[in-house]
């Protein structure tokens, strides 16, 4: 006999669990997503940025980066116009060189969202490993890892990557400095923002390490690795997480500003901090729309992924509910 079946007999209503979906839906994250009309517009725009990003190849009129599509003869060709040479038509213009800028704009998002998410995920990785040692260890190892941490704090972080990006630089040959761009991009910002994530999980290990149920798994005789990673990690990934979210943002302002300097992504293959650099030479010449148009899309960029940040670490806080 089915339990629902014993459910009716029994004069009772047999009820299902809600779904993952539905808990979901009526978690207090959801519920205060919805209370907010500016964290709904930032998910709105950080979602169009990103599917934007994701399906450049589909959505742009142009390959920026193929030499073979480029049209010199539609050089500064100005916004919502149709070219009177090649009948192309340029929604937010074309550069120096004939680029479809809003083509330039979805390629060169595509570049600074993978720079900023692997030099988060870099950042988190490294500053996770490390509070966790220096949190759970103690001794000389916390004090070396600490002592690194604060002199490193006594830099700005954008030049500490421009020290990083230099180093690594010079130790490559002039030929590869184009090829390993990107990923020299991803260490030195990467290794420029660890601080904060080692700093947060030292505190919370210190916490959980002293807590009952890592005493009982010492007890039993658990390695210390397996305590590490099976226990106290699940537990401090939180503020982690929180943090990451807000050091996208930061990342990729970081990544703008090292390519604006010249130090960071080719003309090539150009970020949105490229673009802007390039678009600065045009800036009183009357092709505005250079710089315009991209420096919108990275405060868009930025300033959503950034609210979302502040939101997120403010729904997570039990001190704020």
């Amino acid at each position: 006999m089915s339990r629902d079946v014993q459910a009716r007999e029994a004069g009772g209503v047999a009820t299902r669990p809600p779904g993952r979906l539905r808990t979901f839906l009526a978690s207090d994250i959801v519920h205060s997503w919805k209370q907010q009309p500016v964290v709904i517009v930032a998910t709105l725009v950080t979602l169009t940025l990103f599917a934007g990003a994701l399906f450049a190849p589909w959505i742009a009129p142009q390959n920026p980066f193929d030499p073979g599509q480029l049209q010199l003869i539609d050089a500064f060709t100005p916004p919502l116009t149709t070219s009177e040479f090649s009948g192309r038509f340029y929604l937010l213009g074309s550069d120096s060189q004939g680029r479809d800028v809003f083509s330039a704009i979805l390629y060169g998002s595509r570049i600074s969202l993978l720079v900023g998410f692997a030099a988060v995920l870099f950042a988190l990785v490294l500053g996770t490993a490390l509070g966790l040692s220096a949190g759970f260890r103690g001794g000389w190892r916390d004090a070396l890892i600490m002592r690194i941490a604060d002199v490193q704090l006594t830099f700005p972080s954008i030049l500490m990557a421009l020290l990083i990006f230099g180093v690594i630089r010079g130790f490559l040959p002039r030929s590869m400095h184009a090829e390993v761009a990107i990923i020299v991009l991803i260490v030195a910002i990467g290794l420029s923002d660890w601080v904060q994530y080692a700093r947060a999980v030292r505190g919370a290990t210190m916490v959980e390490k002293n807590k009952e149920y890592v005493q009982a798994a010492r007890v039993i005789g658990l390695p210390a690795g397996k305590i590490l990673f099976q226990h106290i990690l699940p537990n401090v990934l939180r503020p982690v997480l929180v943090i990451g979210t807000i050091g996208l943002a930061l990342a990729i302002i970081a990544e703008a500003t090292l390519s604006f300097l010249g130090v960071g992504m080719p003309p090539t293959q150009p970020s949105l901090g490229t673009l802007i650099r390039v678009g600065q030479d045009y800036m009183f010449s009357g092709e505005w729309w250079i710089l315009l148009f991209p420096g919108v899309a990275l405060l868009m960029l930025a300033l959503s992924v950034n609210l979302l940040g502040d939101w997120l670490r403010d729904v997570l806080n039990p001190k704020l509910r």
